[in-house]
């Protein structure tokens, strides 16, 4: 299941949005548990208890007052009237909050949930109530504390897990500030958001969107990749999520660079380069198309890779861009490029730049960007050799040395590479030093152009038979007619 759902809105997801948070806890409940209906309507003694019991409250008699509202609450759970009950602990609560007895506070959380037959809509009123108390105790430890009271009265109960969620985030924010990014990773992990059915699709992906930040911060790739599976592009569709459209390629992008996956980073641009605020800012929509090109051509080759530079090459943001695109037009020319030509043409504006032509951190001066600058000559070599097998049918190994400015053994491991990934097809003869890339036919394919081959010739041995045959018919019937 993906935050963004792949599948067009149902009715009933429709009227789902529109419906208030209190209404969808109670359809959850009634989905999933027995619908208590209520037996006695206590709205009047809650109207006339709950003021005398924060009068008592103000005046410190505060063990007084809670008595009150127990006694209040065992009533109207007893007749389950929600709305009673509901009003009954959120009163408790604010007040052991304005006495400022966080140690009771605590206590009376956990009492009032464990309470036989609570009532389910109560408890997330009450607990709804408690989380806006986090932001005003005095210390540190007391909101540490709280915050743990609450996710326990929490954990697996489904008509609170929006409430959980957001004190998850919020208590791994703090360790991470505390330089502990492990254990709110680990934290993190424990929830399960795309499964949550209350849950507006927008905190869905920001929380998602924390996982795999805390992910990369610990260097769990694998897991961020698995956790990236979970939100749906297409919940980026609209313009209104920019933001988090950005930082969701943002990460991908991340994630690519650790794999040297740079066909998917330059799909993950081209998705950044699409984007609204990226094409209403000049300087970003020309830096993103500059990361699009360099990481299409540090791409290796194959069908897809040659379908995308081919698209790419036709943006008209290329004509603001000279040197990027004649980058493009060297990639995409039949032609072998002379490495020593290309560092002298390019090298300086993609690694450093030139006034009015930013560099990217492509191919920046530390040891991601020399391994990328590294990568580029190699598709250099591997353009050429392509460019080689076109157009040779047989050549010497250290006339194709001297053309790719590489050692023999160098030039021999990098078409070893080749043929083995079946970007191109030859054959080397060691002894004589002589590649050969005629495309080798498979056996079978040889046998059935042999057999095609066979059947035509009889085929015209059969024709040749009848127009011999009908010569001599011809033939035996002219002497005939003569000898009479």
């Amino acid at each position: 299941m993906t935050a963004g759902t792949d599948k067009p809105s149902t009715p009933r997801k429709k009227d789902n949005e529109n419906k208030t948070r209190e209404e969808k806890i109670n359809e959850i409940m009634a989905d999933g548990a027995t619908v208590v209906k209520m037996e006695v309507d206590y709205s009047e003694s809650c109207d006339k208890k709950i003021p005398e019991a924060q009068t008592l409250a103000a005046k410190g008699k505060l063990s007084e007052a809670f008595e009150m509202l127990f006694a209040l609450e065992k009533q109207t759970r007893s007749g389950a009237d929600t709305h009673s009950t509901g009003r009954v602990l959120v009163t408790i609560v604010q007040l052991c909050f304005e006495a400022k007895d966080w140690n009771q506070l605590n206590e009376k959380i956990i009492d009032l949930v464990k309470k036989r037959a609570q009532l389910k809509q109560a408890v997330a009123k009450m607990v709804t109530e408690c989380c806006t108390f986090l932001d005003k105790t005095p210390d540190k430890p007391t909101m540490m504390k709280l915050i743990d009271t609450l996710r326990t009265v929490t954990a697996g109960k489904i008509y609170v897990e929006n409430e959980r969620a957001r004190l998850t985030h919020r208590l791994a924010m703090i360790h991470e500030k505390d330089a502990n990014v492990a254990e709110a990773k680990t934290i993190m992990q424990e929830l399960q958001v795309e499964t949550y059915g209350s849950m507006e699709r927008q905190e869905k992906v920001e929380l998602i969107l924390e996982q795999m930040r805390l992910c990369l911060a610990t260097k769990d790739y694998i897991r961020a990749q698995i956790i990236s599976k979970k939100i749906s592009t297409r919940f980026f569709e609209d313009a209104k999520y920019a933001a988090l459209k950005l930082k969701f390629y943002g990460y991908l992008i991340e994630l690519g660079q650790h794999e040297g996956g740079y066909l998917d980073i330059c799909k993950n641009y081209r998705h950044v380069h699409e984007t609204s605020t990226i094409q209403e800012d000049p300087v970003q929509k020309i830096q993103t198309i500059k990361n699009v090109i360099l990481y299409v051509v540090l791409a290796k080759y194959d069908n897809e890779q040659s379908d995308l530079i081919h698209r790419v090459e036709t943006d008209k943001l290329l004509e603001e861009i000279p040197k990027y695109k004649a980058v493009v037009e060297n990639f995409t020319t039949n032609e072998i490029i002379s490495q020593a030509a290309f560092c002298d043409s390019f090298e300086k504006e993609l690694r450093e730049g030139v006034e009015g032509s930013l560099a990217t951190d492509v191919f920046s001066r530390d040891e991601a960007g020399e391994k990328r600058w590294s990568d580029l000559k190699s598709r250099i070599v591997e353009h050429n050799i392509r460019m080689m097998a076109k157009y040779y049918t047989k050549i010497r190994l250290t006339r194709m040395a001297k053309l790719l400015a590489l050692t023999e053994a160098a030039t021999e491991d990098c078409l070893s590479d080749m043929v083995v990934a079946g970007t191109v097809s030859a054959k080397t003869d060691r002894l004589e030093g002589i590649i050969d890339f005629t495309e080798q036919q498979d056996p079978l394919e040889n046998l059935n152009s042999w057999s095609v081959n066979t059947n035509k010739l009889m085929d015209l041995v059969m024709k040749a038979t009848h127009l011999i045959n009908k010569e001599e018919m011809v033939h035996k019937h002219l002497a005939g007619g003569a000898s009479e």
